[in-house]
């Protein structure tokens, strides 16, 4: 009876001490990523009227780059025109060597535009946040992401 009793002791520490790790409040991180549209530029898919027009189709598989311009992994995606000269709705991945983040949401044609993170694989997996995304009109995107992972997760961008 002793020693049963000694082993669900530790087993309950060891229980709480799980489910205290599991439940940890995830920490906030930043990572600036660089679509790089410069060579691999977005193809167009005129569906309908010719030129700009609601149902086009954007598709894009480009580089990302770090914050030093160094690449670490792949961008890629499809939009659909939505609004004229004003946004598409978009879906997109963005590939490490560790897994994906995928974010969608509507993109703009001018500003800033912020997307949420849907999810991701891998050392991702659980992710959760918002990205946004500037056109820096050298054929770079900025994207910023905002995320959380739980406590345990490791996340290294490379």
């Amino acid at each position: 009876m002793l020693i049963g009793s000694h082993i669900r002791k530790h087993r309950d520490a060891l229980t709480s001490a799980l489910l205290i790790t599991a439940c940890a409040p995830a920490v906030p991180q930043t990572l600036v990523t660089y679509a790089d549209a410069r060579t691999d530029k977005a193809q167009l898919i005129d569906t309908g009227d010719p030129g700009d027009s609601v149902g086009d189709i954007l598709v894009f598989d480009q580089p990302l780059l770090d914050k030093n311009r160094k690449p670490v992994g792949n961008n890629s995606g499809i939009c659909i025109r939505t609004r004229v000269g004003h946004s598409f709705q978009c879906q997109w991945t963005l590939s490490f060597r560790n897994g994906t983040i995928q974010v969608a949401g509507r993109e703009f044609d001018e500003g800033t535009s912020t997307l949420s993170i849907v999810g991701g694989t891998d050392h991702y997996a659980g992710i959760r946040g918002d990205m946004t995304s500037v056109n820096n009109h050298d054929g770079t995107f900025t994207q910023t992401l905002r995320y959380r992972l739980n406590q345990g997760d490791v996340a290294k961008f490379k």
